[in-house]
Formats: structure tokens, C-alpha cells, sequence
């Protein structure tokens, strides 16, 4: 028997909860990382960089199997390879750890990120409340970086990185008995379409293309910020505790952000959503820079941010669902997720390297407010009208 859909739900935020969040306290041990094992911040952001990368490469396949066979053995393979990627960088004695350490968070974060979770979603969710249920879930790992920031904070200020990572990797394992509430979810009644025929209709489709595009954008912002803020705010004689809630406020308001960005994607047209998004993010990079830096400052902008931060996740998700239906999303979404990492490998890595060059992040700033306006012209004129298979089987309906 199918569960109900808001057992699903439940689980997968809680899953989220703890991949998106651990995540995210990763730009706190930078600067304690680098200096103790005199390591560059560009090796560092590498590190950061290739997880990035990793997690969106092995989406489409993570979220293939997980389409083909059910989430319950993906989500349990993706948690253990979490938890063993904190206890590497946990045991670090120089750069090898730090690289592998992030290589096995990146491939762990395939299986129990956005990618296979929301696909489940998607297939369990009734179609009139899909979009709502997106912004939900999506929302627990907003609600992951709110508490996971301050908790990794609070163990790194007290114990030292080597420690704090070594909780945190005990931590993941909780992903492990959680993934039971979304296993079994796996495609059902597809009719004659494969996997295959699936990916072709995809790869015709411009909307799918510009989709995939426009998402490089948010991977390269987020990442940017999430791993380098900490660091520009520490650079500027900031206090220590100012970097840590900064990110634990955008995580506490994309919690309403994200949920908000699901119910309007249930009410108007996702694109011109995700369009208006980008728009507002470039607005607040730019009111950022031109404002005097203060504690006030910074906290102010880290709340706008988290409205902004990842209420493109239902919407993209909802997209791909609502052009090509929900059968094969995970593998979709996977494939637009993959152009994420993209963009979130070149923000953290770009983000060491041009701060290694000039001492400055101030380029890597412009850079992400001129790619926010790219992006809303890119999602602007997608096509978001179910392919012609859907609509004919509604007919036939």
C-alpha cells in the first residue's frame, strides 16, 4: 500500500533538514581549516567546489535508479557516503582529506539531496497540490540551515573543527532510519514511455534547455554566499558569531520564502515567478554593496537573501513536472539540478581563486548580480504548457 503522501513529505524534509543544513556549515570551517592545516582558501573552495559538482553529476543517475526502483536504497547509500565524507574532513591532516572528504559529501548528497526527494514528492502528491507540497519540503532544508548553522557553530567554538565534524557525521547518519517514510516511491503507470524516450522528449523541448540554464545561476549565488560569506564578513573585522547567523537567518527565512514560492507557483506562472526571483536577488546584492557594512547590515541582508534562497527549488521542480508530468522528474530534475552544481562549483572555486588573486571578493559580488538579471531573461520565454503526450492523455481522459 502507497503511503500517504504527507508521510513522504514529513520524511523528506527531515531528510533535507539534514542534507541542505550540514551542508551549510561547511563556509564556517574555512578560515580554522586553512590556517591550522596551512592549506590556501583556493584548495579549500576547491573542495567545496568538486562536492558541488559531484552531487549535480551523479543526480541524474541517483535520481534514474531512484525513479526505476524506489528511493528507501538510494536514500540509505546516500547517507552513509554523507557521514563518511564529515568524518574524512573531520580526520583531515592536510589538503588529500579535505578533497576526499568533499568528494564523498558530494556523492552522498546525490542520493538524499533535492534531487531524489523531490521526485518522490512529485509522484506521491496529488497533482492540484503538487507545487504546495514542493514548497514544503523544499522548505525542510530551509529549516535545516536555520538550525544546523548554530549547531555546528556551537560545537566548532567550543571543541575546535575537528571535533565539530566529527558530530556532524554522526549527525548524518539520521538520514539512514528516516529514509523508510519516502522508500517505495518509485514510477508508477508511466503507460509507454521509457526512461529513455523520456530523456529524448526532454532534450527537444528549448523550455528544458533554458530551464537547465537559468538554474546555473542560483547554484552559483547560493554557494558563493554560503561558503564565502562567513570569510568576507571575518575580513572586514566583522565579530566571529556574525558570519554563523547570517547564514542561520537565511536559512530561517527561506523557510517562509520557499513555502511562499510554492504557493504562488500554485497560483501563477512559474516562470514569470522564477523570473521576478532572480530579479529581486540582483537588488539585494546591489543594496548590500552600497550600504554601509554593519551588524544590522548584514543581518538585514541575510534575511531579503533568505526569502530569495531557495524558493526556486518548487518552482524549477514544479516546471520540469508540469511540462513533462511526474513518472521520470527525478531524472529530469537531475539532469537541470547537474547545471546547478555547475554554477555552484564555479561560485565557491571562482569565489577562492579571484580572492587569492586580488585579495577582494568585490568582482565575484558584481558577478552574481549581472548573472541574477541574465537569468530572469532566460526563464522569461519557456514554453510551460505539458508536452503534447500529457495533453493528449488528458483528452483521452
Amino acid at each position: 500500500m502507497r503511503r500517504s503522501y504527507w508521510v513522504v513529505i514529513i520524511c523528506g524534509a527531515l531528510v533535507l533538514t539534514l542534507s541542505t543544513g550540514l551542508r551549510q556549515t561547511l563556509g564556517l570551517f574555512l578560515k580554522p581549516m586553512t590556517f591550522d592545516l596551512d592549506v590556501s582558501r583556493e584548495l579549500f573552495s576547491f573542495g567545496i567546489a568538486l562536492q558541488n559538482i559531484l552531487w549535480g553529476a551523479a543526480g541524474p543517475f541517483a535520481g534514474a535508479i531512484a525513479d526505476k526502483y524506489g528511493t528507501g536504497r538510494t536514500l540509505v547509500g546516500g547517507g552513509l557516503l554523507y557521514a563518511g565524507g564529515l568524518l574524512a574532513m573531520g580526520l583531515a591532516a592536510g589538503a588529500f582529506e579535505i578533497v576526499l572528504g568533499s568528494a564523498l559529501i558530494g556523492l552522498g548528497l546525490s542520493g538524499v539531496g533535492f534531487t531524489v526527494i523531490l521526485g518522490a514528492v512529485g509522484r506521491a502528491a496529488p497533482p492540484e497540490r503538487r507545487s504546495m507540497a514542493l514548497g514544503i519540503v523544499a522548505a525542510g532544508g530551509s529549516f535545516g540551515q536555520f538550525v544546523m548553522v548554530p549547531y555546528g557553530q556551537a560545537f566548532l567554538e567550543v571543541y575546535g573543527w575537528e571535533v565539530a565534524l566529527l558530530v556532524l557525521a554522526a549527525t548524518a547518519l539520521i538520514m539512514v532510519p528516516l529514509s523508510w517514510g519516502v522508500a517505495g516511491q518509485k514510477s508508477v503507470g508511466g503507460g509507454p514511455q521509457s526512461l529513455r524516450d523520456a530523456l529524448d522528449e526532454a532534450m527537444r523541448h528549448r523550455g528544458f534547455w533554458l530551464l537547465t540554464a537559468g538554474f546555473f545561476v542560483c547554484g552559483f549565488q547560493v554557494v558563493f554566499v554560503g561558503t564565502h560569506l562567513p570569510a568576507f564578513l571575518a575580513d572586514q573585522a566583522m565579530p566571529a558569531w556574525l558570519g554563523g547567523w547570517a547564514l542561520a537567518l537565511v536559512g530561517l527565512f527561506n523557510i517562509v520564502g520557499t513555502y511562499t514560492c510554492g504557493a504562488l507557483g500554485q497560483r501563477y506562472r512559474k516562470k514569470y515567478v522564477l523570473a521576478w526571483l532572480y530579479i529581486a536577488r540582483s537588488a539585494a546584492f546591489i543594496v548590500f554593496l552600497a550600504m554601509p557594512l554593519s551588524n544590522a547590515s548584514v543581518l538585514l541582508f541575510a534575511s531579503v537573501l533568505g526569502l530569495l534562497w531557495l524558493g526556486t527549488v518548487p518552482l524549477t521542480g514544479g516546471l520540469v513536472a508540469q511540462i513533462f508530468g511526474p513518472t521520470y522528474m527525478s531524472m529530469l530534475y537531475g539532469i537541470v539540478f547537474f547545471s546547478h552544481q555547475i554554477g555552484s562549483f564555479l561560485g565557491a572555486w571562482l569565489g577562492g581563486k579571484l580572492f587569492d588573486m586580488t585579495g577582494s571578493y568585490d568582482a565575484m559580488w558584481w558577478i552574481c548580480v549581472a548573472l541574477g538579471f541574465a537569468a530572469a531573461v532566460l526563464h522569461w520565454p519557456i514554453a510551460d504548457r505539458p508536452v503534447p503526450r500529457l495533453a493528449a492523455a488528458v483528452a483521452r481522459a
